[in-house]
């Protein structure tokens, strides 16, 4: 089934088709909401509440680009929106302008995968998490990030940078490390 019939069974409320839109984009759609949140449960409750949004206002999809670019768009908000609802995130989720990270402009070359790296992202503190996926990952521009977070786009310039400057920072003692294991085994 074409997904401009899929949409318009959807809007029917035929749950068949509901089913099969949900089943071609949950899997994506949980990666992305993991990328915003700690665990994998709070990624689900996001992904759920996402999909909620998507059959709600579904009618709204005007055949303009991808379904799945509109289903993402969907989930970041929710994403957005359930982190700083939830108390686990809100003392997390912090915009100050603080010095508490230099920030550094060397780039480690590293090889590393796509895992590691998610994996390296999820442990920054939430506010730094949730700018570098939306700058780096998802491309909205710091204009937008600033009317999206309620912060000013200076505001999300430098926790960007700080979040790159501590990723780069732990990359480069991960590289340091493995290179300190591969002389002591020679």
């Amino acid at each position: 089934m074409d997904n401009q019939r899929l949409i318009k069974d959807c809007i029917r409320g035929i749950s068949q088709a509901q089913r099969q839109l949900y089943e071609q984009f949950s899997e994506s759609m949980l990666s992305v909401c993991y990328r915003y949140t700690k665990s994998v449960p709070d990624a689900e409750d996001v992904m759920q509440e996402g999909f909620i949004k998507v059959f709600r206002n579904i009618e709204q999809f005007k055949f303009q680009g991808e379904l799945g670019g509109w289903i993402r768009r969907i989930m970041v908000n929710t994403a957005l929106n359930y982190l700083k609802k939830n108390r686990n995130y809100q003392s997390d989720l912090s915009f100050l302008d603080s010095g508490m990270h230099p920030v550094s402009d060397d780039n480690p070359e590293i090889m590393l995968s796509a895992k590691d790296l998610a994996d390296l992202i999820r442990q920054l503190p939430t506010g730094y998490q949730t700018i570098f996926n939306l700058y780096a990952v998802e491309g909205f521009t710091h204009v937008e990030i600033g009317k999206m977070l309620g912060i000013n786009e200076g505001t999300s310039r430098s926790q960007y940078a700080r979040a790159r400057g501590l990723l780069i920072s732990w990359l480069e003692k991960q590289t340091a490390e493995r290179k300190t294991e591969s002389y002591v085994r020679q």
